[in-house]
């Protein structure tokens, strides 16, 4: 791999670490560049080594601490160390099948000791500790682990269906309690629309019915003063008069196809006043008995 050679030279490319014998035995490393060997006293370039990083790819099915079966695939990137090469050369014969085993051992004795929301928010820790005794284990054969990554976490579907039934539950529950929060504020501000509308209309309702007596009052003492020999009683027997047919000329123009009988005639009137008088005289007597 990256080596032209014949029997006297050989060339080791960029990136690459050779590996020199003498007679079967292991004498040197030859770094990148063109190497002369003497084939007469049993030299020879017995191989090369590629020094960049690689990559191997890890698919671990193991039983969290909450009986869920995961797969958990990690990323394990890896390189042969220079000074050590001679160590990565003739000590493993298959360096991915040892570190894809280390792997496994590793995550089996750690992911069991964890429910699965804690392997997913923790899934730093597990690779940290493959890192570790990883990088431990393959430093004595001439290979140092850079990094560990944490690819993937797949649960079982069927697991996989249930959380997301719960989050899907979860969600629908928070926003049920939103939605009964916004309709409770607004019946309150409708409570309180409605009750201030009451309030101002009661206001004025009261403001009309003062208007009203202010002016029946200012009509009444006009009346008397200008118009001699009149009595107070007269003038509101002749006001209320008024107003009666004021009432009845609004009843005929406002009405469609309802029909209104009322009596009608000079008694009929004289009654309706006595009526009203009698109605503020008990009304002004209860309001003495009270006080």
């Amino acid at each position: 791999m990256g080596n032209t050679s014949c029997i006297f030279c050989a060339c080791v490319e960029q990136a690459n670490i050779g590996v020199v014998e003498r007679f079967g035995r292991f004498e040197k490393l030859a770094e990148p560049g063109l190497h002369v060997f003497n084939p007469c006293v049993g030299q020879y370039l017995a191989g090369i080594l590629s020094t960049r990083i690689s990559s191997l790819d890890v698919r671990i099915e193991t039983k969290t601490k909450d009986n869920v079966f995961v797969q958990l695939l990690c990323s394990i990137q890896y390189r042969v160390v220079k000074a050590h090469a001679d160590d990565a050369f003739y000590e493993l014969q298959n360096p991915e099948e040892q570190i894809r085993a280390y792997v496994f051992d590793v995550v089996r004795a750690l992911v069991p000791r964890m429910n699965l929301d804690d392997l997913f928010e923790q899934k730093g820790e597990v690779a940290k500790a493959v890192l570790e005794e990883l990088g431990k284990v393959m430093g004595d054969y001439g290979y140092s682990i850079e990094h560990i990554l944490m690819v993937d976490i797949i649960p079982d579907p069927a697991v996989r269906t249930a959380m997301n039934e719960i989050n899907a539950a979860q969600r629908l529950q928070l926003a049920s309690v939103y939605k009964g929060e916004a309709e409770k504020v607004l019946q309150v501000k409708r409570a309180e629309a409605e009750a201030e509308s009451k309030y101002l209309g009661g206001v004025g309702v009261a403001r009309q019915r003062q208007a009203v007596t202010d002016g029946l009052r200012k009509n009444i003492l006009d009346f008397s003063h200008k118009v001699e020999g009149t009595s107070a009683k007269e003038v509101m027997d002749l006001i209320m008069i008024t107003q009666y047919f004021d009432t009845i000329k609004d009843l005929g123009n406002s009405s469609k196809n309802t029909t209104v009988f009322i009596p009608h005639g000079p008694g009929h009137v004289r009654d309706i006043g006595k009526q009203i008088r009698s109605g503020l005289m008990e009304a002004s007597s209860a309001q003495l008995n009270v006080e």
